[in-house]
């Protein structure tokens, strides 16, 4: 049967939506771009005036600066004014649809024919009252169909019948309820949560972790934001940031009693006996390296009437008995000298916790310390450093300076798949972020699908629902037409019978 209206063949959907658009003031069109293999003839572009092109010996002039462009404001769109997307195979859903309602339509004349052939001929062979009731219900049965599949769609034969055009007239309704259905069937943290259990994400992200590629590619993803971060860091604030929060927190601490648990921690296994034996060393040492300095001190500190054998004779004596001594005390564990020093050194410590001349003392020296000149430029030092390692890394990373990190990366994911518990952990981890995440803004997507559908042309999102399911139900037609003639069948013989 002949199709018009809006639908009628031949018609493309931009022609019908322009033809259905209420009139009024034409909406802006974003440029379409031209295809990479197009061959119409644009229009050339009015050719700029010649640069001067320089004399021999002299420079070419500078060309003056492009003007920017103006950026052009975002206009959201008029409701009811945007073309739903295509589909992937509209041409092949075009053809087939075209095909069905082909068949749908012919069974339907069929039964016409049928009808009325019967019709006449049931004056003469009686029993063609058979063949007439069940053609009549086939007739009116793929009627009834065929009225409500286009009903959906369009008016019948562009009829005004109420509550027809089912999909134009009530889009925006459709799209709040495919929205609210969407957000509270599909989008419930129990209905997430089963069906990324399902999925096993933990698994997949250990197993993607593990892969050494993808390890040492996230690592290079890694290296390179961290990075181009530290580049576009300003510089001025970094560096004031850098000095005013290590200093701060230098100047905040307490500097006696940190430095007395740090000694207490020393002196607790005797390792402070080492700093005397170190210090011993370089006591002989000394007197080993300024043999002869001592020996002109000897002689110069010893009265002109002394005569050099014997000025000769205290050095030597008293290099001697320094040297003994100091051997003697490196020797000997249990030595006195020793004791004193663990004695005086555990003092010290308890001075240091406890004592506030000393306490103060040390801040004194502390703050000396940090407002010295040379903590500024360790500080500035430490950031130009940084600041050097990722620009040299972000211009030239060097191959394999990464493999240890990747290494780890790779580490991590064989680990969390050898040990099944901590898998679960990250899953569930997953499943909870994701759920939460996504439940926490199911309102938002119902509101973004039906403000989607709000937008949509009614007539082209009704031809382009058409084509996703219009094949499907002209089976319905196929149906009304066989099912109605045997419904036909069965009543007229139930007749004949009561």
């Amino acid at each position: 049967m002949a199709v018009t209206g809006p639908d009628a063949p031949g018609r493309s959907p931009d022609v019908r939506a322009a033809s259905s658009a209420p009139a009024g003031p034409p909406l802006p069109q974003p440029p379409r771009p031209a295809p990479a293999d197009a061959t119409a003839v644009a229009t050339p572009a009015p050719r700029e005036a010649a640069a001067p092109q320089p004399s021999p010996g002299k420079p070419a002039p500078l060309a003056p600066p492009a003007p920017l462009a103006s950026p052009v404001p975002l206009v959201p769109p008029a409701p009811g004014t945007v073309a739903p997307p295509p589909l992937r195979d509209e041409a092949r859903r075009k053809t087939e649809l075209a095909a069905m309602k082909r068949v749908a339509t012919g069974l339907l004349c069929i039964a016409a024919v049928v009808l009325v052939v019967a019709r006449l001929l049931e004056t003469v062979w009686p029993w063609m009252a058979v063949v007439r009731a069940t053609a009549e219900a086939s007739v009116v049965g793929g009627l009834a169909d065929w009225f409500a599949v286009t009903a959906l769609f369009r008016r019948p034969l562009g009829l005004p019948i109420p509550h027809t055009a089912i999909i134009p007239t009530q889009k925006d309704r459709i799209g709040r309820i495919l929205g609210n259905f969407l957000q509270n069937h599909f989008l419930s943290t129990q209905v997430l949560a089963a069906n990324l259990k399902q999925m096993k994400l933990g698994e997949r992200v250990a197993r993607w972790l593990g892969d050494p590629a993808n390890a040492q590619r996230l690592a290079g993803q890694i290296a390179v934001g961290v990075a181009q971060t530290v580049q576009a860091l300003p510089e001025t604030e970094v560096r004031e940031l850098i000095r005013e929060s290590a200093l701060s927190r230098l100047q905040a601490m307490p500097m006696a009693p940190m430095l007395g648990n740090v000694l207490a921690v020393v002196a607790a296994d005797e390792r402070h006996q080492a700093l005397l034996d170190e210090a011993l060393g370089l006591v002989a040492d000394a007197i080993d390296a300024n043999r002869a300095t001592l020996r002109e001190v000897v002689r110069d500190q010893s009265p002109w009437w002394v005569p050099g054998p014997v000025d000769n004779a205290i050095y030597e004596r008293f290099v001697a008995a320094a040297r003994r001594f100091v051997d003697e005390v490196s020797a000997n564990p249990h030595h006195p000298v020793r004791l004193k020093f663990d004695v005086a050194f555990r003092r010290f410590i308890e001075q240091l916790k406890s004592a506030p001349e000393v306490m103060a003392k040390a801040e004194e020296i502390k703050r000396d310390l940090l407002g010295s000149p040379a903590v500024e430029e360790f500080a500035d030092s430490l950031w130009e450093k940084a600041r050097g390692a990722a620009a040299k890394y972000a211009a030239k990373p060097k191959e394999g300076a990464l493999e240890p990190v990747g290494r780890g990366i790779a580490a991590v994911g064989e680990s969390l798949l050898a040990n099944p518990a901590r898998l679960d952990e990250l899953d569930d981890f997953i499943i909870h972020f994701l759920a939460s995440l996504l439940e926490q803004h199911r309102q938002e997507v119902a509101d973004l699908i039906a403000w989607t559908v709000q937008q949509w042309d009614a007539d082209l999102a009704a031809r382009r629902i058409e084509l996703a399911v219009g094949r499907d139900l002209q089976f319905i037609r196929l149906n009304g037409t066989i099912v109605g003639g045997l419904a036909g069948l069965a009543i007229y013989l139930i007749s004949l019978l009561f």
